[in-house]
């Protein structure tokens, strides 16, 4: 009975959002309490034996429906509709009612409760609104990118998409603007980017966000973001290191490279479009990781090999680990404690503990392009050549641990993505030139992991209802970095 009374009014012949439809009166009872000390007490007997309207998004304590008794201050409590009995609404409908009623703690009153669209739930309306034959899979998934939620409507849903967004947009105070994408991801262009029909709200996609506590601005239109991905960019970057250099070679607008920046992480961070480039310009600049995170528009093949080159022949860099006040503030200090030359071990102490170097060389790779990440695996065979040698540490090659590879890649979905996880080593290892299969990766051969050639496939997040994004780890083997060196 309660269900069916506070159900929003049907209209499923609405085309356009009309909500004024949507008002509705609910008959009910309500306990007038006569002295408003004894509401709190009152209430508790009421919700202890049921009594009490639990209904959600709306309180049970109400101000009375007579006027001039509202004026004075008097509060009612709605009483649950299954409970009434009797022919009069006066009659007492439990013995703690009842109980009430004689120790002249209330009176029992009929009361008309006035609903409205605001009252309503997304759901509620939009079950309301749609036909039946719909009902199996209301449109409520959103991605939401700043004040845009992003609809990807299926096609029985497309007639009444205008009233979805326009609910959507009522129900979601941080949404000003609902769009709809209309193409997949990637077919407008090579940079991720799609077309859309804006459903409700301004055209307005110039969008700012936050994620990881760093900020981003940019212009969803033209490039790639996927709010989805934020437990993902979180996982890589917690296992970054601080001090260690990190090459991502698809960047975006910097979801990787920003927060590992700020966790004093270097970053060599590329994207071939050059919106994305602007925008990731722009959080690092807005994010003070200017020191750590250098940013390229480039193309992510050739990136992969001039960046390596371009690090391990760098001049020297190091970046304060302390606040530049307070470095200044210690050398100082040391300054007028030592002679005018002091020895070594006087200042070499606070220099070490006051500079991080940069690396000579990356200790990751990131390849986050899922549909062609795997075909730019070929630019790490020989990504060592002759001429490099001299530059790389410790002046031996066979010394240095090799990097890890993180490579993004689509694949079908399983109950336990095992063929999955072997096909993808499959696909690499031909890329590669060299036998890979699923296995642990640790510090090298011989240091926990299982040898060159293991692979750990990461299940992400699902795509579609037989897609899945999958993101492959592995160390580069030694004779793929340095083939073809003598």
């Amino acid at each position: 009975m309660a269900d069916d009374m506070f159900r929003a009014p049907i209209h499923h012949g609405m085309r356009a959002l009309d909500r004024s439809q949507f008002a509705k009166t609910v008959p009910l009872t309500a306990a007038r309490v006569f002295d408003n000390k004894n509401i709190s007490a009152v209430r508790a007997e009421l919700e202890r034996s049921k009594d009490a309207l639990q209904q959600d998004r709306l309180g049970s304590v109400h101000a009375d429906p007579d006027p001039e008794r509202a004026q004075a201050g008097t509060k009612c409590i709605l009483l649950r509709p299954e409970a009434a009995t009797g022919d009069s609404p006066a009659s007492p409908h439990s013995p703690t009612v009842s109980s009430l009623v004689t120790r002249e703690l209330i009176s029992v009153i009929p009361f008309t409760l006035r609903l409205d669209y605001a009252y309503w739930t997304y759901h509620d309306i939009i079950t309301a609104l749609l036909p039946p034959s719909t009902h199996a899979e209301i449109p409520s998934g959103f991605s939401q990118v700043g004040h845009i939620a992003h609809l990807n409507l299926r096609a029985a849903y497309l007639a009444h998409k205008h009233l979805v967004a326009a609910v959507l947009l009522d129900k979601n105070p941080s949404v000003r603007t609902v769009i709809n994408k209309t193409d997949d991801v990637g077919e407008a262009n090579a940079f991720r980017t799609f077309k859309y029909e804006v459903l409700a709200g301004p055209d307005d996609l110039n969008v700012e966000l936050s994620e990881e506590n760093c900020l981003f601005r940019f212009d969803y239109s033209k490039v790639y973001w996927n709010s989805r991905l934020n437990t993902e960019h979180r996982r890589l970057v917690a296992s970054f290191r601080a001090g260690e250099a990190v090459c991502d070679v698809m960047a975006g607008i910097g979801p990787f490279a920003v927060p590992a920046g700020k966790k004093h992480v270097f970053v060599w961070a590329n994207d071939l479009n050059p919106d994305s480039y602007a925008s990731l310009e722009d959080a690092v600049r807005r994010n003070k990781v200017a020191a750590y995170v250098k940013p390229f528009n480039q193309d992510g093949r050739s990136f992969i090999r001039t960046a390596t080159a371009q690090l391990a022949q760098a001049e020297p860099h190091g970046v304060e680990i302390l606040p530049a006040k307070a470095a200044k503030k210690e050398h100082r200090a040391a300054a007028a404690t030592a002679s005018s030359e002091p020895p070594a071990s006087v200042t070499a102490p606070v220099l070490r503990t006051l500079l991080l170097p940069q690396p000579k060389v990356f200790a990751h790779y990131i390849l986050n392009l899922p549909a062609s990440a795997l075909t730019f695996l070929p630019a790490f065979v020989g990504m060592y050549p002759p001429p490099l040698l001299p530059h790389l540490p410790p002046n031996n090659p066979a010394a240095f641990p090799m990097p890890l590879v993180h490579v993004y890649c689509f694949s079908t979905k399983s109950d336990d993505n095992v063929a999955e996880g072997a096909e993808i080593c499959a696909e690499i290892g031909r890329m590669l030139g060299f036998e890979m299969w699923p296995g642990r990766v640790g510090e090298g051969e011989g240091e926990g992991g299982e040898g060159e050639g293991a692979v750990e496939v990461w299940d992400v997040r699902d795509v579609a209802p037989r897609k899945r994004m999958f993101c492959a780890t592995f160390r580069v083997p030694r004779e793929v970095a340095f083939r073809g060196v003598g």
